[in-house]
């Protein structure tokens, strides 16, 4: 009969060679389920035990059954080795070549408007100013009132203020920190206050949104000469030694005198700014006694300052989004 140790012995090596030559995974499933599958020569071989001498039966059986075994060790031993094999190739294929150069990743840079705030804040910060910020969407009452704007001035118009719901505005300027930070507080104050501001106006030189910085000292003693000095060490600190300004008298509801200011730039001058002594009806406005402190304030747009600063021909360019022309600033 088949289960004779002749017929066992070619079978088993017959598979032996089969299970050495398999050249991947796949292969070796198909030949284990050839030779110890349900239809396999070995499952075949132990049903026909059945039919031999019970003498036969148990030394036939410890036989067939040592050799699936032998098998069964045979495809575990040419399945590991195959993948550690396809492991190796893995390995070799992802090998980081140290010899090749290094992929330099694409590198970000601050925008220029960031550049000239950082820049703006380290130089009041250490001249003592604190920096204090606000709401984007104000009252009309912080916007306008507080700072002493008639309820007829134009700026209180739609054609130069955005109005939202609930009587509230975008800011048109920064002054509003002003109010909300002297409000239920007492002098002295020295802070300056950066951020977005919005008008109704859109060309080469304006947008809809902009950044703005000003500046607000109060106390019991200090001029509009204190607010020029301020102007002069802000000015050169940015522009270098060589720049002048000029102070125009000028008309602000919120301060008294007022100006506007312009700095020397190729030969010509170019407007940069208003300041001027905060108006005492604006102090009073926040609770301050406008007989006994007084104060200075200036703002200019942070948008043109950096425009000068980096030869920016449009504001535009600033808000596009376009990678191209901001990372030149780097």
């Amino acid at each position: 009969m088949a289960t004779d140790a002749e017929n066992l012995g070619a079978l088993e090596r017959e598979a032996a060679a089969a299970v050495a030559s398999a050249p991947s995974p796949q292969a070796l499933r198909e030949l284990r389920a050839r030779y110890l599958g349900r239809k396999s020569p070995l499952v075949a071989l132990l049903r026909g035990i059945g039919e031999l001498e019970p003498a036969e039966r148990a030394r036939a059986g410890q036989r067939v059954q040592a050799a699936q075994q032998q098998l069964e060790a045979l495809f575990e031993a040419r399945r590991a080795e195959l993948e550690r094999a396809d492991q190796a190739r893995a390995l070799a294929d992802r090998r980081l070549d140290v010899s090749l150069p290094g992929a330099v990743p694409p590198r970000g840079a601050l925008h220029p408007v960031s550049l000239i705030e950082r820049e703006m804040t380290d130089f009041f910060t250490s001249m003592g100013f604190a920096v204090e910020d606000g709401p984007e969407v104000e009252t009309e009452w912080h916007n306008f009132d507080a700072l002493n704007t008639p309820a007829d001035h134009p700026a209180r118009d739609a054609h130069d203020t955005f109005f939202v719901e609930g009587g509230r505005v975008l800011r048109t300027h920064t002054s509003t920190v002003q109010i909300r930070v002297m409000t239920g507080r007492q002098p002295p104050f020295r802070f300056i206050t950066l951020g977005r501001v919005y008008r109704n106006d859109h060309d080469a030189t304006h947008a809809p949104m902009f950044h703005q910085i000003e500046g607000f000292i109060v106390d019991e003693r200090t001029t509009m000469a204190d607010l020029k000095g301020v102007l002069y060490g802000f000015a050169r600190h940015l522009m270098g030694p060589a720049v002048e300004l000029r102070f125009r008298a000028h008309f602000f509801p919120f301060t008294e005198p007022s100006a506007e200011f312009d700095f020397s730039w190729n030969g010509g001058w170019l407007e940069w700014g208003g300041c001027g002594m905060i108006h005492p009806r604006v102090l009073e406005n926040c609770g301050i006694d406008g007989a006994r402190w007084q104060g200075f304030a200036f703002g200019m747009g942070i948008d043109r300052t950096a425009m000068l600063r980096f030869g920016v021909p449009n504001i535009h360019v600033l808000f596009e989004g376009d990678v191209r022309a901001l990372e030149q600033f780097r």
